[in-house]
């Protein structure tokens, strides 16, 4: 007669602790395992992603500017510092060549996307009820810092969501509300992206023809693109309409999408396309002298800067400058990157600079508070 266990265990349930032990440890590894790949995945395919497409702007400025047979004789008679350098002097002609008003107007379209991108809190803020006793400047300042740190970091959690984390929380949001906060500004951004997208390629489907030279994975006939292009549209009206008639969360693959209020949204579909034709608007400035359309470099920087955002690498280097070329072989190279570092220099590096100086007196008034016992840290109204 075979022994029964004892009282409240189970055949199932009556485990050997080692055994038990042994299998969470297991799990464990198992699951660190799937983590360490993650972690290495992305990188990995953002750092190919960057060799790939600094090698091929690298050949394709060689040949342009090896069309002057002046050029082209001092890049055979160097080496690969001697053609660098002398691509480099091309590209600083071009700069030095452009108007102060390009400049002027690259500025001022700086200043249109970041005020856009302040927007974007002050939308989330109302969403939440939390708007009221936050001023403008406040939000201004913090949603600076933020995009200025995380479009030069890249996607990670201190340069976005912790900038707003420590900001916020001053103001007596709880971490909740933050979250919330961050994934309805990404969403905005999303949905002016796909806004954009979705008209550009119905009213220019042909912009996507020329990315076949990249990758026959990416090449869309006119039709198709124009489909797209409906589809991106048809997205952008459902959420709309679910907001106006105040349609049940959509849930799509595990996704639940909740509808926000009508004057939440009415606000996105305005901020959104904004800070979008702002920041496509320094490119168009740089670019002016070559006689190229709004909306071709509208569509450029929205397929470029997307896939720029995928690659994680950033600021997008290299992959930006591949899908610009790509997408208008009209445009000299040179121009185009050209006109990306002044985008670089506007968008990227010159607010990265300026809020440096605010985190640290951010901190040091929270670090203050903490050592006076409570005192209030200064604030911004």
């Amino acid at each position: 007669m075979s022994e029964r266990p004892e009282r409240g265990l189970t055949e199932s349930s009556a485990v050997p602790p080692w055994l038990a032990l042994e299998s969470s440890v297991a799990t464990v590894c198992r699951e660190g395992n799937v983590k360490r790949i993650k972690d290495f995945f992305w990188p990995t395919v953002g750092l190919i992603a960057v060799v790939w497409s600094v090698r091929l702007l690298y050949f394709k400025l060689q040949s342009e500017v090896a069309a002057d047979p002046a050029v082209k004789a001092r890049l055979e008679a160097g080496g690969l510092w001697a053609d660098i350098q002398v691509i480099a002097s091309v590209i600083a002609e071009k700069l030095t060549g452009l108007p102060a008003s390009a400049y002027v107007l690259a500025g001022l379209s700086t200043l249109l996307a970041y005020a856009a991108l302040a927007w974007y809190d002050r939308i989330a803020l109302l969403h939440l009820n939390r708007h009221r006793g936050i001023s403008w400047l406040y939000v201004g300042v913090c949603s600076f810092v933020t995009y200025a740190l995380s479009h030069n970091i890249g996607a990670s959690v201190f340069s976005g969501g912790m900038v707003r984390f420590r900001a916020y929380t001053a103001k007596g949001l709880s971490a909740a509300e933050v979250a919330v906060l961050v994934g309805l500004c990404s969403f905005t951004f999303g949905f002016g992206t796909i806004l954009l997208l979705g008209g550009v390629l119905v009213y220019e489907p042909e912009i996507v023809a020329p990315l076949a030279s990249l990758s026959d994975s990416v090449a869309i006939g006119t039709g198709a693109a124009r489909w797209i292009g409906i589809a991106l549209l048809a997205f952008c009206a459902l959420y709309v309409v679910g907001a106006w008639r105040h349609l049940p969360p959509l849930k799509i693959a595990g996704f639940e999408l909740v509808y926000p209020r009508m004057q939440v949204v009415a606000r996105q579909l305005v901020a959104a396309p904004m800070e979008l034709i702002g920041a496509a608007g320094i490119i168009y400035f740089a670019l002016a002298h070559e006689n190229v359309s709004f909306m071709l470099v509208l569509g450029a920087f929205l397929l470029s800067f997307s896939a720029g955002l995928l690659s994680q690498v950033p600021g997008g280097v290299g992959v930006m400058e591949a899908v610009f070329l790509a997408v208008m072989p009209q445009v000299p190279a040179t121009s185009v990157v050209a006109a990306l570092l002044i985008w670089r220099l506007f968008y990227l590096i010159l607010p990265l600079i300026l809020s440096l100086p605010i985190v640290l007196l951010f901190e040091r008034s929270q670090l203050g508070k903490a050592t006076k016992g409570g005192a209030p840290p200064p604030q911004l109204h």
